[in-house]
């Protein structure tokens, strides 16, 4: 069936399905490397659909969580503060979450917390969709309808969440929680015939296409209802959106696109973050809803970054998201891809986790690392084996990484070419295993 495809500057990686009876599952989508919020040279990728990770077909055993359905952590979703800093709890968990993008078998492998999937392509032409019995063949594009066209639309979301409600580990139920990165605002660019960048900014002064995303939304987090899940909102738009200037002052048709829940709200790009996060409380109550932190200057001007971001209204959400890297050092260290250092250093480290501190007390909420690089030194620089040394110093810095305020690791390849839980030789299955087993590290 046809899959969306990569297209973020070469920054995108692209898991589908191989056949109709398959979910569609997108895997990667790469932030700028360093922190994930420092400027990296664009790198063309070409487009290839790499192994479905979605797990069994959407008409296996499996029904959607019920709003009482045990979930990972289990407790309150959200996370309440305490002067500037974060509370010590967060979604029901008082450790730092481990999760990821992999297959079934990986995610069954250890007791992992957690697991995060995309949602990304141009929204629904009409509401007819929404209503549909069943999809239709030419509608396999739109997100809704990844699952192929004997499902119902939004079964891509209803079959992820009761997967994760259901998730086990060792013959045991061990349920999880799941991430979505919504990631909707590049597809809308391409509708607005400009693409990344300033096509995204564009379309968001449209009043059609931002109706049609805004739409879009709503029928997404209908879909989630009362699962507890958490949301990433549009990795890299925030950082086209600053680049701008004022936040305030950046256009967009918020009240004309979306009167039904967002009326009162200015409009603007702040406006419009606001208006995700009130949708999000309105239609899926239980769900956590994170802004993406897209300072692509953060190491130059950090006070710039926390102020837009409480133009935003980042205080109204429930955590921030950032990244480390979008690939692994080893496939940016051969001259094909740029011949760059993306390994870490004890500075690289230290001046990372200070920003995370520093962004996490400005908005007394915590930070989710997202889409860290799967890769470790016993690789050979191989297609899905490249070195990296992430996931080692985060499993073996763990103490330095609580106190940055950090809730939550997730690793993910950012890239079709990068190295998976699937082809690391085990290291973060065994390594998860131990930190499980060693009681977890406490928030801070």
């Amino acid at each position: 069936m046809p899959a969306p495809h990569p297209r973020r500057r070469g920054r995108f990686a692209l898991a589908s399905a191989v056949s109709a009876a398959m979910l569609a599952v997108v895997a990667g989508c790469g932030e700028p490397s360093h922190g994930g919020i420092a400027a990296a040279t664009p790198v063309a990728t070409t487009q290839v659909k790499v192994a479905d990770q979605a797990g069994s077909p959407p008409g296996a055993a499996l029904s959607t969580p019920s709003a009482g359905a045990s979930t990972a952590g289990g407790g309150p979703t959200r996370a309440t503060t305490s002067g500037g800093k974060p509370a010590k709890r967060f979604v029901g968990s008082s450790t730092i979450l481990i999760g990821g993008s992999m297959s079934d078998a990986s995610a069954s492998a250890a007791p992992f917390d957690a697991r995060y999937a995309y949602v990304h392509s141009q929204p629904a032409p009409s509401s007819a969709y929404y209503s549909a019995a069943r999809c239709q063949d030419a509608w396999t594009g739109w997100w809704g309808c990844w699952t192929g066209s004997t499902t119902a639309p939004g079964t891509y979301v209803t079959y992820r969440d009761a997967q994760a409600a259901h998730a086990t580990y060792r013959g045991r139920p061990h349920p999880q929680k799941f991430f979505w990165t919504w990631y909707s605002l590049r597809d809308l660019g391409d509708a607005a015939g400009q693409g990344d960048g300033p096509g995204e900014v564009v379309a968001i002064n449209r009043a059609d296409l931002l109706t049609r995303y805004l739409n879009d939304y709503r029928f997404f987090l209908q879909k989630i209802g009362k699962s507890h899940d958490m949301i990433d909102l549009e990795p890299n738009f925030w950082g086209f959106a600053r680049s701008l200037g004022n936040l305030h002052q950046v256009p967009a048709r918020v009240s004309t696109a979306n009167p039904k829940d967002c009326r009162s709200q200015e409009n603007s790009a702040a406006g419009l973050a606001r208006c995700l996060i009130a949708m999000t409380r309105k239609y899926a109550p239980n769900t956590a809803v994170g802004m993406h932190v897209s300072c692509f200057d953060w190491q130059y001007d950090t006070k710039k970054c926390v102020k837009d971001y409480a133009d935003l209204g980042a205080t109204n959400a429930d955590f921030l998201v950032t990244d480390v890297s979008d690939r692994d050092a080893g496939w940016y260290a051969q001259p094909a891809h740029g011949g760059s250092n993306h390994f870490w250093t004890a500075q690289k480290a230290a001046e990372a986790l200070r920003f995370y501190q520093m962004m996490a007390e400005s908005v007394g909420k915590p930070v989710v690392l997202w889409q860290i690089p799967v890769g470790n030194m016993a690789q050979n620089n191989t297609l899905n084996h490249y070195k990296d040394d992430k996931v080692d110093w985060f499993f073996g810095h763990l103490g330095q990484v609580a106190n940055a305020h950090v809730a939550g690791l997730l690793f993910g390849a950012g890239q079709q070419e990068q190295t998976t839980p699937e082809t690391d030789g085990g290291n973060l299955i065994r390594k998860t295993i131990a930190y499980h087993n060693s009681g977890g590290a406490a928030l801070k």
